[in-house]
């Protein structure tokens, strides 16, 4: 039997529980014990390696005109953009302590004295936005179409957010709320304490183990419904509808509202940052969020995934809208002037010299 699990839970209780599986042992945060190489860090240069490439088979396949560095440029400002726009968001949205008003250089800046201190983490919807703001300064910059650019990302980005996910999930972090079905996982470190009631109720029913008065109740892995949803599943979505878009931006708009969709209903699964709750309460109740209780009670998730829908709907209607709003499809090869030929029969000359060398 499993650790964790008493004797008494093969006896006589909900017999479904006993599907619930425990977080693997095996699984730290660090890539190498010891070392400051984490999982998490890696995963995000996995993310932004599988965006970078379906972006280039994109340009590729188009015969966008965009070259090597004019990519390169875009997704360097796009990644620094994304992450400021990510670390300050949070820190504003889901830090509840006042020491950003304190000491504002720590936002950028989160270590004192040589160690980390304040807000673990970055924001999802504000990477959306430093992100969108990129996008659209650089393609005006270099006289680049915002909405094939937005486009190419739309279709880049979802199985990249995959791996995201993927880290949060060996980080054993942003773990779902506790359920008493067969998805369930024993997550470390996320004891709850046998003061409440229904804790009590829910420790009997599945006969898990109390130690010191805390017991861990398994959860939903949310990271994992959300690394399959909001990443594979909407990257498909949005993969097969890239040549078959009835106007530019239409695969932004599509973008928002499938990843509002899908976080909003998931968020009914995960259970809400600690310190924040439910930003709106239309039922009131004395259970924490860590159980679900109604589908009135909305987090801070929901509340901007809700938004990203209706700012998707509204993109939508003024994209359809927009003039020369109809797709391109493939970009007819352009002639290359006499400077560029130049340059290319440099090119050529430099990689033949190194093939005979």
């Amino acid at each position: 039997m499993r650790r964790g699990w008493s004797e008494k839970a093969s006896a006589g209780y909900d017999m479904t529980m006993l599907l619930a599986v425990k977080f693997p042992e095996w699984l730290k945060p660090e890539i190498i014990p010891g070392l400051p190489f984490r999982w998490y860090g890696l995963m995000y240069l996995v993310a932004f390696g599988i965006a970078w490439l379906l972006y280039r088979r994109q340009v590729r396949e188009r015969n966008f005109p965009m070259s090597g560095d004019e990519l390169s440029g875009l997704f360097f400002w796009g990644i620094l953009a994304l992450v400021l726009g990510a670390r300050i968001f949070a820190t504003i949205v889901y830090e509840t302590s006042p020491i950003y008003r304190r000491e504002p250089w720590l936002v950028l800046w989160p270590f004192r004295n040589g160690r980390f201190t304040g807000l673990l983490g970055m924001s999802y919807h504000g990477g959306v936005i430093g992100g969108a703001l990129a996008i659209l300064i650089y393609s005006l910059r270099h006289r680049f179409d915002p909405r094939e650019i937005a486009d190419m990302f739309a279709a880049s980005i979802p199985l990249g957010y995959t791996a995201g996910r993927l880290g949060n999930f060996i980080n054993g972090e942003l773990y779902g709320r506790v359920t008493t079905g067969p998805l369930g996982m024993v997550f470390p470190g996320a004891e709850l304490s046998l003061g409440e009631e229904w804790v009590r109720t829910l420790t009997e029913k599945t006969g898990a183990a109390a130690v010191n008065g805390f017991v861990n109740l398994p959860r939903h892995p949310s990271q994992l419904y959300e690394a399959l949803f909001e990443g594979v599943v909407l990257w498909l979505i949005i993969w097969l509808l890239r040549n078959k878009k009835p106007f530019k931006g239409f695969l932004t708009g599509i973008y928002l509202i499938g990843y509002g969709f899908f976080r909003f209903m998931i968020e009914y699964f995960r259970e809400p940052d600690a310190g924040l709750g439910y930003r709106i309460t239309l039922v009131k109740t004395d259970i924490p969020p860590a159980l679900f209780i109604s589908p009135f009670n909305f987090s801070t998730g929901q509340v901007f995934s809700f938004i990203m829908i209706l700012a998707g709907l509204l993109w939508l209607v003024i994209a359809a809208r927009l003039p020369d709003s109809k797709p391109v499809r493939v970009y007819p090869v352009r002639e290359l002037s006499r400077e560029e030929k130049k340059e290319e029969d440099r090119r050529n000359r430099r990689k033949l010299r190194k093939k005979l060398r």
